[in-house]
């Protein structure tokens, strides 16, 4: 069996396809696995990682506004959909996942011409324009959240299969004790807090929790603070503590990106974080007290409204970007850190958020697909 999964731009394009992967060889371990992605994204990265082959389409996005980059990108999008079917009949796979980001379009589209079996993941609520543009050709349109189907045109939504999102599984299995002694967190750090922004960083967050850290961590000293910065932040934010007095700091960790993250989040007490569709999932999974700061600029604003229904449930602390400052992240600390049943009842609330399942709905679905 052979499958080729496409998807990048962003972590949170790229992961799912990985975890699926996972989950298919966790299977299947002939199964032949290989990535197509842009030459410059993030896929290169942490598809590379993870040991499989990527191969690569000069394809780019549209950009929001009116310009001229635009034109080039229709023609890409166009010429690319006849160039990608000559390379998957040379592949030939069983099949092709699509989950999200311009790069998937065409490999997806040219595979449903041509009779190959194709599945596409949404995690966010709002889809993405690839996969509004892929509905009409896909065999499976899977979703994190059951609003999607709301926003795909409704002579399309049988094939919408609500799973949740797919996570990684694979490897060694920690609790809250066992990671905590792999990251060699003890001694006086009582609570550890983990804070990122995604695969690209968070500007905004990256900042303020500096400012939060030279004001606050070491009046309390026992809390381990791990900080991934983003790959276009990490420099910055690197010199921004030392200038704090953090830089050799036994309490602050400063990462570019995160790759052991089941173990970081198994031994956290406080997360602070953006609110992609993948994070929440997470979150869920692992029964997480958070600090949920949503990327301003995301499409119909969907991250705060994915984080607003966990707040208003009590399952997370919800802060604006906009009015994110050291006070307000002083505030939550607190009250997650240091109110007696607020942690407990917090992860409590965000565990029935969780679709432990994901990962084995979406195999046999696939398997399914490719038998028929």
């Amino acid at each position: 069996m052979k499958i080729l999964f496409t998807g990048g731009g962003t972590g949170g394009h790229v992961n799912p396809a990985l975890a699926i992967a996972e989950t298919v060889k966790k299977h299947d371990p002939e199964c032949e696995i290989a990535f197509v992605g842009t030459p410059t994204g993030i896929e290169n990265k942490l598809v590379g990682k993870a040991g499989y082959k990527i191969h690569h389409i000069n394809i780019q996005g549209l950009q929001r506004k009116l310009t001229l980059k635009n034109i080039k990108t229709l023609y890409l999008t166009v010429t690319s959909v006849s160039k990608v079917k000559k390379f998957l009949k040379e592949e030939k796979p069983d099949a092709v996942v699509g989950t999200g980001g311009y790069v998937c379009y065409p490999l997806v589209k040219a595979a449903s011409k041509l009779k190959i079996p194709t599945a596409v993941h949404e995690s966010n609520a709002i889809p993405g324009v690839a996969i509004k543009m892929l509905a009409p050709y896909v065999d499976v349109i899977f979703t994190d959240f059951e609003k999607t189907k709301e926003y795909i045109k409704k002579q399309y939504r049988h094939k919408i299969v609500h799973v949740g999102n797919p996570y990684f599984e694979n490897g060694e299995k920690y609790d809250y004790q066992s990671a905590r002694k792999k990251l060699g967190i003890g001694g006086k750090f009582k609570y550890s807090m983990l804070v990122y922004g995604g695969s690209l960083g968070a500007a905004n967050i990256n900042s303020n929790v500096v400012k939060w850290a030279e004001k606050y961590l070491k009046a309390y000293g026992n809390i381990k603070l791990t900080h991934a910065t983003g790959t276009k932040d990490y420099e910055k934010t690197k010199n921004a503590y030392t200038e704090a007095g953090l830089g050799n700091d036994p309490s602050v960790e400063v990462l570019e990106y995160i790759y052991d993250m089941p173990c970081r989040m198994a031994a956290a007490d406080v997360i602070v974080c953006r609110a992609g569709a993948m994070t929440l999932s997470e979150l869920a999974l692992t029964a997480k007290p958070a600090v949920l700061v949503p990327y301003p600029y995301a499409a119909e604003n969907h991250q705060y409204k994915n984080a607003k229904v966990l707040s208003d449930s009590g399952a997370a602390i919800l802060i604006a970007d906009s009015e994110l400052d050291e006070e307000k992240i002083e505030n939550a600390v607190n009250k997650i850190l240091y109110t007696e049943n607020a942690a407990k009842d917090m992860a409590k609330s965000i565990k029935k958020f969780a679709m432990p399942k994901a990962n084995e709905d979406i195999y046999k679905k696939l398997i399914e697909l490719i038998k028929k």
